[in-house]
This record gives structure tokens, sequence and C-alpha cells, in this order.
């Protein structure tokens, strides 16, 4: 070997070792001028027009993409009441199965509408509220007028803002319900 021949890169003459790495010093940061920055900006014919482009694509795609937003949730919640539509059609297609079947329709025509078989006695009682169910004696009504001690006023708007955040919605029903309503205590004989 020659000794003319310079070590692997890395590796001192001496020891064998990698040399160590002095700890690099980062010039301390100087504050930026953002004047001389700007000013060395120069704006060329090109460049105006190019940024013009970019703005007017920008006032164009915005309401675009807006649109497209507001289009997709539409879908979204179109979609939603679709699937609702479907769960509906399956329970009344189950309904109107159920219909279809003999048995069925005696069940709820002896349920619902009391019918019997020739030689059958049904017995209907009438008073079969729980106690705590039964309507109370109402009191006698005065003779006398008498004035209120409220402001009517404010018991119409009341009224009318406690109708207005209402939001007791029900389903509707469409065909013939499952279960007859019960009856209320104002509607029995």
């Amino acid at each position: 070997m020659d000794d003319t021949m310079a070590p692997p890169s890395g590796v001192s003459r001496d020891s064998g070792r990698p040399p160590r790495k002095r700890p690099e010093r980062r010039p301390a940061r100087r504050p930026v001028d953002v004047r001389g920055w700007l000013g060395g900006i120069r704006l060329s014919g090109f460049m105006v027009i190019m940024l013009g482009l970019v703005v007017l694509a920008a006032f164009v795609l915005v309401p675009t993409i807006g649109t497209y937003v507001d289009q997709r949730q539409q879908i979204a919640a179109l979609q939603a009441s679709v699937e609702v539509s479907r769960d509906d059609v399956a329970d009344l297609e189950a309904q109107r199965d159920r219909w279809t079947d003999p048995a069925y329709i005696t069940t709820q025509a002896r349920e619902r509408l009391y019918y019997v078989r020739p030689g059958e006695v049904v017995y209907l009682v009438e008073n079969d509220l729980p106690p705590a169910l039964v309507p109370q004696e109402q009191a006698t009504v005065s003779d006398q007028v008498e004035q209120t001690r409220t402001d009517w006023m404010s018991q119409f708007v009341r009224s009318v803002a406690v109708a207005g955040m209402a939001q007791t919605v029900k389903a509707p029903v469409i065909g013939v319900p499952d279960t007859v309503p019960s009856e209320s205590p104002s509607e029995a004989p």
C-alpha cells in the first residue's frame, strides 16, 4: 500500500475512530425587514394577470362549492327519508300479510268490534277503571258571576308562547291501528 493514499472518509489517520463532530453554531436570527422584502418583489404584467385569474377563480368557485355542500346535505337527508319510508313500507306489507290470515281477522273482529260467534255470550264490564282513574264528582256550578284575579293578556301571551314552542308531534297512522285506544274518563257512559 502506498503511504500517500488518504484514509477512507470519516476515519482519522491516527486512531481509526471517526472524528468528533463539532456542534454547529447557528447564526443569531436577524429581524426580517418586511419593507425590504416587499420592495424586492417586482410585479410584471403576467404576474398581475395570473393573480387576477386566481381571484376570479376564487369568486367563481366559492359559491359553487357552497352549493355543492348544500346539495350533498340535501341528498343525505333525502336518503335518510327514503330509508324511513322503506321501513314504513315493510311494516305496512307485514300488516297487510297479517290481514290475509283468517285467524288474525277473527281475533281483530272479536277485540275491536266485539263480534261473537253464534251461541257465545260476551260480558262487558263498564266500570273497570282502577280507583285512581275514576272521574271525580264535579262541584256544583255557581249562580253568581265572579271576577277573575288574573291578567288575561299575560295569560294569552304565555299560552301563545307555550304553543309555539311545543314540539309534540304525533307520527301519522296509515291504515288500521293494531291496538284500540283506551276511552278517556269523559267518554265513558
